[in-house]
């Protein structure tokens, strides 16, 4: 099913491109648009920021919905739309989405982020650059008392995901399988707010933090955090990491996330210039990383972030689109 879903990708990516490249932008021929906004910051963004563009520069009646992952991949299914969702992780729903791709139900548009999404362990740079060794998980195994967990003497603190999330059973799992648990303490932080604010609060004051966390998100464009080295991906033991009753936990790491943008066929059917432009998108975290840092300094909204980006980063968008589009999109701002 991950091939069936790579293949649809790379087929709907270079067909569409290309078709964007040759035909010029028709406005009459877009008509309305519906872009599913899902609740995150990373996501608002994008489908504010592709709002924009197809209004400004192609003339579209552009709408956004709420949305979220499942229940908007089960309504593009069954009721054909929205018509877009910018952001989707597809790692737990790669059953649905290949069934609706091979019913020619929806496409898959692009991959949204170049680097896809980031979930892992991470520690401040400035720790590395004193003690190298804890880029890896065999420096944090020796070094846990350079983590120090005042609630409990002689251990590590953790912070791991809140209560409810399933990063936190994977954690719990990963602790055990890199013998992790005995030097430890496994922190709840509370909530998402709560974990990032543990880490924001740690690096300000060039604390020791060692936590979970994971991108695109404001975190990780404000800080310079270094991903834990040393834990590989093993597709055949994740499902029992991944499991509350798993009785015998590998040492395994997050797989890599593609993060896509879905499109209900008939949109890129009825619409292949503005299509072109959603199957371009595709964003370098480090970009979006910056682009959410901004919003959070400055509170700004998901349209606010959007304008920022399209703003600030000309560069990375207008290969997206014809010259025209641009430039109307430029003149808009």
């Amino acid at each position: 099913m991950t091939k069936l879903i790579a293949g649809a990708a790379a087929l709907a990516v270079s067909s569409l491109a290309v078709l964007a490249a040759a035909v010029p932008a028709h406005a009459e021929d877009c008509g309305r648009v519906t872009i599913a906004e899902m609740s995150w910051n990373s996501a608002a963004t994008l489908a504010h920021m592709e709002k924009i563009v197809l209004s400004e520069g192609y003339g579209c009646d552009a709408e956004l919905v709420p949305g979220d992952t499942l229940p908007t991949i089960t309504s593009m299914t069954e009721k054909r739309e929205p018509d877009i969702a910018p952001e989707i992780w597809p790692n737990a729903h790669k059953a649905v989405i290949g069934k609706a791709v091979e019913d020619g139900d929806i496409v898959i548009a692009t991959k949204t982020l170049q680097d896809g999404g980031q979930e892992g362990w991470f520690v401040p740079s400035y720790m590395v650059e004193a003690h190298p060794e804890l880029a890896t998980i065999d420096g944090l195994r020796a070094h846990a008392d350079l983590f120090p967990d005042q609630e409990e003497p002689g251990k590590g603190r953790f912070y791991t995901c809140p209560a409810g999330w399933q990063c936190q059973i994977v954690n719990a799992n990963l602790m055990t399988a890199y013998g992790l648990d005995d030097a430890f303490t496994q922190f709840d932080p509370g909530s998402g707010p709560g974990l990032a604010g543990a880490i924001a609060k740690a690096y300000e004051r060039r604390e020791p933090v060692f936590a979970y966390y994971f991108g695109p998100t404001a975190i990780l464009g404000k800080y310079d955090l270094v991903r834990v080295g040393g834990m590989e991906h093993d597709p055949d033991t994740w499902t029992c990491v991944t499991s509350r009753d798993c009785a015998d936990p590998q040492p395994n790491m997050y797989p890599p996330s593609d993060v896509l943008t879905l499109a209900v066929a008939a949109f890129a059917d009825r619409a292949p210039e503005a299509y072109g432009f959603v199957s371009s998108v595709s964003i370098p975290n480090d970009v979006l990383n910056a682009v959410l840092a901004w919003q959070e300094d400055h509170q700004a909204t998901g349209e606010g972030a959007a304008m920022h980006f399209l703003k600030t980063y000309p560069e990375i968008w207008t290969p997206w689109v014809p010259a025209e589009v641009a430039d109307k999109v430029k003149a808009a701002l």
